[in-house]
């Protein structure tokens, strides 16, 4: 791991970085999901040699990354697509508010699971939409299901189903079965299904990601899938995403709707993304490895160190849902703990009202800038 070193502290402060410049000097900021670890050395490398041509003006999409996520699918998961079922944007987010123009009409009805990622639970008003909840039900180890006799029920009065997996904030990696059994009642009742993958790469051992797109071709034809290497190699600002939609009719339909509002990504982000895929594997395998002890780490202090704190391990992502509701705060805890350890998070009721009490803490940093604000936190919980 010499080439990766995931220890070393960034400054990025006077960066431009909207991470830590929503954070005052002297605050640690652990709140949005964008990693405090330099990009793979060949996604740098490359972009460097491309700032070299003097020439920045329109770009495309070069074929061999369509190429290189066709490989990539199919080795990861076994699902096999075509070509042009790629379609090429600026983000996850912009993404599915495609889908949303594409598919709906003011006064329809969307199904979404809370608490659920901010810009997926507030996307309904934007389009005069109705969001039909179907929260995620706590067991008492503090893991999240599926309560599917809600989602049956939610379903027969909804028009478009918005799936969130791997889920965040919960952590929750789907399983097969369930997959199945969404997808089930979705189709059953003529839903279209929109899945926000962006954190397929994120995911610990004894878990894996199953697109649900890849169940079967009647499960693919209704879906479209959102997929990115933003987020998984920190190329965030770069934003450059991918909808996988094989079918032509549903892709024909998406594609309209993306027209005057955007052309895609940038130049720089292709070349970050075909370099990603390219080289990046190695550097994603020490990354998973260092991210899955980071986890662990902040399981272990939650359960030893923060009293009336819990946190069930998340299965994937790189995002830790810490339920605060028995630590008896004066205020709702993103409040307290920056005020009270100078360390920022995601209050939990920005992911819907099921978040009450709860915080989102972001784990992918260097160990010690991690254990820093954790320490922080238990002296504001001892005072």
């Amino acid at each position: 791991m010499a080439d990766f070193d995931f220890d070393r502290l960034i400054e990025r402060r006077g960066s431009d970085s909207m991470k830590w410049g929503a954070c005052a000097e002297g605050e640690l900021p652990l709140w949005v999901a964008d990693m405090d670890f330099a990009a793979p050395p060949a996604v740098t490398e490359a972009l460097r040699r491309r700032v070299e041509h003097p020439v920045y003006g329109y770009g495309e999409a070069p074929p061999r990354l369509r190429a290189l996520i066709v490989e990539r699918l199919e080795r990861r998961y076994g699902w096999k697509v075509e070509p042009e079922a790629i379609v090429f944007m600026h983000g996850v987010v912009p993404g599915f508010h495609f889908a949303l123009r594409a598919l709906l009409r003011p006064g329809d009805a969307m199904l979404i699971q809370p608490p659920v990622y901010p810009p997926i639970l507030n996307a309904a008003p934007a389009w005069g939409l109705r969001a039909l909840h179907n929260p995620l039900r706590q067991g008492e180890d503090g893991r999240y299901e599926v309560d599917f006799d809600d989602f049956a029920a939610k379903a027969a009065q909804s028009d478009l189903f918005l799936l969130c997996n791997p889920h965040n904030p919960v952590g929750r990696v789907f399983r097969r079965d369930e997959l199945a059994r969404m997808a089930e009642l979705a189709l059953r009742y003529g839903l279209p299904i929109v899945s926000d993958e962006i954190h397929a790469d994120f995911v610990y051992r004894g878990h894996e990601h199953l697109p649900i797109a890849a169940l079967d071709e009647a499960v693919e034809r209704r879906t479209i899938t959102l997929m990115a290497p933003s987020k998984t190699f920190n190329i965030a600002g770069l934003e450059t995403s991918f909808a996988v939609i094989p079918d032509e009719a549903l892709r024909s339909r998406y594609e309209a709707a993306m027209t005057g509002l955007t052309r895609g990504a940038n130049i720089f982000g292709f070349v970050a993304a075909q370099a990603a895929y390219e080289a990046g594997e190695p550097w994603l395998a020490a990354l998973l490895r260092y991210l899955e002890a980071n986890r662990d780490f902040v399981a272990d202090f939650v359960g030893r160190r923060l009293p009336g704190v819990k946190l069930s391990k998340p299965e994937g992502t790189f995002l830790a849902w810490l339920d605060c509701r028995e630590a008896d705060l004066p205020e709702p805890p993103g409040a307290f703990f920056r005020r009270q350890a100078g360390v920022c998070l995601n209050e939990g009721t920005l992911f819907g009202a099921e978040g009450r009490g709860f915080v989102r803490l972001n784990f992918a940093a260097p160990r010690t800038r991690l254990r820093e604000a954790l320490t922080r936190m238990e002296r504001a919980l001892q005072r």
